[in-house]
Formats: C-alpha cells, sequence, structure tokens
C-alpha cells in the first residue's frame, strides 16, 4: 500500500501524532510520503522521521493576542494559491490519502478519486460529543477544511461514540518532579502579558516556550524557543502545564499525570470545545483569560490527573494497513477497553460523574 500522509502544520499536536503514526506505518510494511502545511518552512523543526517530505502553503488560522481573526484569516487565505496547490498536487500513483486535518492533500484526493482517510481530533466532532457551535463559518471550517471519505476521530473520552483515544505518546515521568517549576506553552498569547502574568509568581519556576523569542528581566522566568527534545525534557520533570487548549499537548501532559490549566484561543471553536470537554470529565481547569488570581489559585491548589492511554498509533496502522475501512466500532472499543482513568475527576467535572468514570472501564 502507497500514501500520501497530510499533515497540518497549524500547532503542533497534528505533528506530534504523525511522529506516532510514522514507525507505526513502517512497521507494517506501509509505504509513505509526508506533506506538511499551515507554516512558514523555517517553524518546523525535528522533522527526521519524515523523510524526504514536501511543504504546501495550504491554509491556517490567524490569531493575535490569544484571539482568532476570522477577517485577517480570510484575507490571508489566498484561494487561488490554494486551489493551483490543490490542482497541481498529483496524487493518482496512491492507494490513499491520508490526512490529519490537512487541506491540501484532502482536496486533492477528492478530486483525483483517490480514497481519502481523516486522522484527527477535528474528525470527532462529527458526532455529538460536548462542542461549542460557533457560527456559521466555523460549522463550515469543520465540514469542508479537510473533508474525507471516512475518519477517525480522536478524543480524551469516547462520549458514547466511535471515536478513539489520544495519540500522543512520551516517554516516562522523572523520578524526582519538581512541583514548583511550571511549563508554560501559549504561543498565540502576547509575550509581554505572559510574562507580566508571572512575574508575580517569583515561588515558582516558570519554562516558557514561544516562537516569539523574549527576554524576562525575572530570574524565575526562562523563555526558549520551541524544541521537541527540550521540551519534552522539562514536561516530564515539571509539576504543572498552562498552555493553550489544543488536543495534542494536553494529550501528553494527562499521560504524564501533570496538573493542567487550559486557555483557550478566543473565536477557536475546538479550544472552546476541548475546554468544556475537559471540564465535563474533570480533567483539567480552564481560564477565559490571563487572569492573575484564577492562575495564582491553579498553581496553590489544582490537582493532578493522570490517564493511561493504550498504544493508539499501532492500533490504527495495522487498521489501515488492512485496507478495509470499516468496523470503526470494534477498534474505537477494543482500545477504549485499554484505557484507564483516575478513580475520581476534578471537582469541577460538572457532567459526567465519578462513578461513571470509575465504572466505564476494567481496573488492573
Amino acid at each position: 500500500m502507497r500514501i500520501l500522509y497530510g499533515v497540518q502544520g497549524t500547532g503542533n499536536g497534528h505533528i506530534t501524532r504523525a511522529r506516532a503514526m510514522a514507525p507505526a506505518l513502517a512497521a507494517e510494511g506501509v509505504d509513505v510520503d509526508y506533506l506538511f502545511s499551515g507554516r512558514e518552512p523555517e517553524q518546523f523543526f525535528d522533522m527526521e522521521p519524515f523523510g524526504d517530505y514536501q511543504l504546501r502553503r495550504g491554509l491556517t488560522m490567524v490569531v493575535e493576542a490569544g484571539r482568532a481573526k476570522s477577517l485577517k484569516t480570510l484575507y490571508q487565505a489566498r484561494p487561488l494559491t490554494f486551489l493551483r496547490e490543490v490542482r497541481s498536487l498529483d496524487v493518482s500513483d496512491y492507494d490513499l490519502v491520508l490526512t490529519d486535518f490537512e487541506p491540501v492533500t484532502a482536496w486533492a484526493g477528492k478530486q483525483s478519486k483517490v480514497p481519502v482517510l481523516g486522522l484527527g481530533h477535528q474528525y470527532a466532532f462529527l458526532y455529538p460529543i460536548p462542542q461549542h457551535y460557533g457560527g456559521l463559518h466555523h460549522r463550515l471550517i469543520m465540514k469542508y477544511f479537510a473533508p474525507a471519505d471516512c475518519s477517525l476521530g480522536f478524543h480524551w473520552y469516547h462520549f458514547d461514540a466511535p471515536i478513539l483515544p489520544p495519540m500522543a505518546p512520551i516517554g516516562p515521568r522523572a523520578e524526582a518532579p519538581e512541583e514548583r517549576l511550571i511549563v508554560v506553552y501559549l504561543p498565540f498569547e502576547d509575550v509581554e502579558q505572559i510574562d507580566v502574568l508571572l512575574s508575580r509568581y517569583p515561588d515558582y519556576r516558570f519554562e516558557v516556550f514561544h516562537p516569539k523569542s523574549y527576554q524576562s528581566q525575572h530570574s524565575h522566568i526562562q523563555w526558549r524557543l520551541p524544541s521537541r527534545e527540550g521540551f519534552h525534557d522539562d514536561l516530564r520533570r515539571c509539576g504543572g502545564v498552562f498552555c493553550n487548549a489544543g488536543f495534542g499537548l494536553a494529550s501528553e501532559v494527562l499521560q504524564l499525570g501533570c496538573k493542567l490549566l487550559v486557555k483557550p484561543v478566543h473565536g477557536q471553536s475546538e479550544q472552546l470545545s476541548n475546554v468544556i470537554a475537559l471540564r465535563q470529565v474533570g480533567l483539567a481547569h480552564a481560564l477565559t483569560s490571563l487572569d492573575d488570581k484564577a492562575f495564582g489559585r491553579w498553581l496553590r491548589e489544582a490537582e493532578a490527573k493522570k490517564v493511561r492511554y493504550p498504544d493508539v498509533a499501532s492500533a490504527v496502522a495495522k487498521w489501515i494497513a488492512t485496507g478495509r475501512f470499516g468496523n470503526i466500532d470494534h477498534l474505537a472499543a477494543s482500545l477504549w477497553r485499554k484505557t484507564r482513568f483516575p478513580e475520581k475527576p476534578l471537582a469541577s467535572a460538572c457532567t459526567l460523574s465519578a462513578q461513571r468514570l470509575e465504572h466505564s472501564f476494567p481496573r488492573p
């Protein structure tokens, strides 16, 4: 089987999932070519697992100071460039187009009548799960941004739908984590506002990863450019993580068992939906702004919750290698049976009861 694998480059969650899928597909003997879009070429890093990958401009959301800018997104979309990229991408030699919410490959497959399989968190929202129903343009984006003939959606909980657990493997937690070390990853927020907020808590040490370089005047705040190895090293030894409400990083944090605080990008329906889901299953706390008092309460009082997810990438790769894309319910059920949730959710859970979380799946 020969696959063209398209990966959306906005944020790092899509790429993290592709990193997990690359060795799993190789183990099944699948021949894969990779295409990435959604960010500038120099902003991709640690891309060795993908070999001689292709890049396209694609489509992406413009975010400024933690808020999605719909008009700027439309202005910078360059639809004619996007159409040229789709029409010029020859997918006729592939048996399957695999798209992680990447639009160029999805529409090229649709245009050439090559089967398209969607793989990603966004495809979970095709089911009636907890979500933020934004305006018409948000619903159109979810439906038409990267259309697929068949899809596998991922989420932190199944919500009685045929969706799969997260695919975000990460190494073991450090033997002696530093409870007062906090990793901050807010790439869509203003750097000065982040620094002002963190400066008020000198009893904690903050490792801040951000694509814009910044020099803090406070010794307890260290600003760093994103890097996969350095970021994961800090994740494994920190006491907590403060990040935007993307899916991939939160999945890693939940598996490590660090306390988690998320701040959604305003106007971004996926992230607003993620906050609803995290609160309902009682796995994380959330802020709607860089609120000083609420952040301080989280630092002092928040609990950590740990979830053990199975090897989803290997299961999905085996399923893809069969070439038979039916029976998603069976695949989903088998993976959720191997998932282990905490005995009790956070006190903020407002829909799913502790009893439901405790008894939905077998315990070890």
